[in-house]
């Protein structure tokens, strides 16, 4: 009976048996500190250079206890994931140094011995003493924030010293902070990184005229990003103002001028508003947004003009107004 491998195969299964769930799971998982304490099985592997040093991360996590079906902590119920910064709200030493061997996109497990984790106090009442803990983690993204940790904490002198290149690298890393929060809905956050970003730009000391013109190529975006944040936040005034600096840039910046259009209907000033969305439909006269705004700009000019010049009991404002296509 042996020569054919059954005794063998049922005696790994009895093997197997015995064993604990992290103890067969860390069978298929391999180390990657060379001590044991942190075992990995990559699930889906990622894609590009991983994680960096002082890097925030966007991820999805799950937190584990032996013989427990449901997680201790957990952030798959949230519709937008986290942005944890390694080495502040990443805190346990095991994950951090787990996350630092991911890729952008891969899906991974960790098993973490107690030094690696809450070590043997534990965190009462939810982690017991000297607990293994499992972790499955999903990197959707990742940003090199650690770039701008550094150029932040120079000198004005410091900063200004340093190559263009490095600073646009910065700029753009603020930009994705500022996109990733204003695709959240967190306009406050996105405004403050885009405002951040600009004034890194505008410190940032040339008297080198290509480098200057690329200042104001990088400018440009932040200002219109800027100004929708702006408008987000029922800001048309201050959306105005940013629309405008962007016009300075590139006066016939189609973006621009549908923010300024943007900006001029919420403040009611449907002339000016008007001729901004005509001057950005000359250059997109196909674009929807634009051509669905002017024809609302159109409709309150024209609600507005039969307010001004028909009396409280004409027809038009008891009823309905053709010219308006408004029901009043």
């Amino acid at each position: 009976m042996s020569g054919n491998g059954l005794v063998p195969s049922i005696g790994r299964r009895l093997t197997m048996s015995t064993l604990s769930p992290f103890e067969q799971l860390s069978r298929r998982m391999y180390d990657i500190l060379g001590d044991g304490g942190i075992l990995k099985e990559v699930v889906q592997p990622g894609e590009g250079p991983p994680v960096p040093q002082n890097a925030s991360v966007i991820m999805y996590y799950s937190g584990y206890l032996e013989y427990s079906n449901q997680p201790f902590e957990s952030t798959s119920h949230l519709q937008y994931p986290p942005m944890m910064k390694l080495g502040r709200d990443v805190t346990l030493a095991g994950l951090e140094l787990g996350l630092l061997t991911m890729k952008k996109g891969e899906f991974s497990r960790f098993l973490l011995q107690p030094q690696y984790a809450y070590g043997e106090m534990g965190c009462p009442p939810f982690i017991p003493a000297a607990a293994a803990i499992l972790y499955e983690v999903h990197v959707l993204d990742y940003l090199d924030s650690g770039q701008v940790d550094e150029f932040i904490a120079m000198s004005s002198e410091e900063q200004s010293s340093v190559p263009l290149s490095t600073l646009v690298e910065v700029i753009n890393t603020l930009r994705s902070f500022g996109n990733r929060f204003f695709n959240q809905s967190r306009y406050d956050h996105a405004k403050d990184r885009y405002k951040q970003a600009i004034i890194l730009l505008r410190n940032w000391d040339s008297q080198n005229e290509p480098d200057k013109e690329k200042i104001q190529v990088a400018l440009l975006p932040l200002y219109m990003n800027l100004s929708l944040a702006e408008l987000r936040l029922e800001n048309p005034q201050k959306a105005l103002k940013y629309g405008k600096k962007a016009l300075e840039i590139d006066s016939a910046n189609t973006k621009a001028l549908f923010r300024c259009g943007q900006a001029y209907h919420e403040l009611q000033e449907f002339e000016s508003a008007q001729d901004c969305l005509i001057a950005a439909q000359s250059k997109k006269p196909f674009d929807s947004d634009i051509n669905n705004l002017l024809k609302k700009v159109a409709l309150c000019e024209d609600l507005t003009a039969c307010l001004l010049f028909m009396s409280p009991s004409s027809s038009c404002i008891s009823s309905f107004c053709s010219r308006c296509s408004f029901i009043s």
